[in-house]
């Protein structure tokens, strides 16, 4: 008697892991990702993950890089009609906005793009962008490095959540300028949207200044 076929398991591949091992460090952390806990997320046993990956690291590098390969880089392309102070806006935002979806690997970002393929490409675009507007390669390495400073630490946390929604903790006795400090975390957005678009004005405004400097008398700051 002829019998239908039972459906195969997707076979294992590496966008699966990492798309598993992502899921898994969003709901619950960085401590929660273990091999064992991703093979019986995926339903395959332990040491088939070895297959795609030599080490938990090399998974947990993957699942960083894909949050890198979301960022947008179109802003550095040649041909683009923005300015480097446009750009840099725009691509400070992408980054953010990929990051914030993503809190819980902001600390392994925060390492730098080892030999990550997207991370470099970020590296690498925002590098010869700056360069190809004009600035030296010294000023350059150091804006890539400053604004990856200011982008991850914007995703860490919340400044407007660290606050809690109870007027009486903050007695004015003691506390006479945080009256309204339990009003912070339902403007959560709000306050921390508006924190980081003030930051990366403030940013960009001493950068065109020293870039003007750095040109000399007469150059455009922009």
């Amino acid at each position: 008697m002829w019998r239908m076929a039972r459906p195969r398991k997707p076979l294992l591949s590496r966008d699966r892991i990492v798309a598993a091992a992502g899921a898994l460090v969003d709901a619950e952390g960085l401590e929660a990702l273990s091999t064992r806990r991703l093979a019986a997320a995926l339903g395959v046993s332990g040491p088939s993950l070895y297959n795609h990956f030599r080490t938990k690291d090399e998974i947990l590098d993957a699942v960083a890089d894909a949050v890198s390969a979301r960022v947008d880089l179109s802003m550095f392309e040649e041909g683009d009609p923005r300015d480097w102070r446009t750009a840099l806006h725009d691509w400070a935002h992408s980054y953010r906005d990929a990051l914030a979806d993503h809190p819980h690997l902001v600390p392994v970002l925060a390492r730098g793009p080892g030999r990550r393929p997207a991370g470099l490409r970020v590296a690498d675009a925002v590098f010869g962008g700056m360069t190809a507007a004009g600035w030296p390669a010294a000023h350059a390495t150091r804006i890539g490095a400053l604004m990856r400073y200011f982008i991850l630490g914007s995703a860490v946390g919340s400044f407007a959540q660290g606050f809690v929604d109870d007027a009486s903790a903050y007695d004015p006795a003691d506390y006479p300028h945080l009256g309204r400090a339990h009003l912070l975390a339902e403007r959560r957005r709000e306050v921390d949207e508006g924190a980081f678009e003030t930051g990366l004005a403030a940013l960009l405004d001493g950068l065109a200044l020293q870039f003007a400097a750095v040109r000399g008398p007469g150059a455009d700051p922009a």
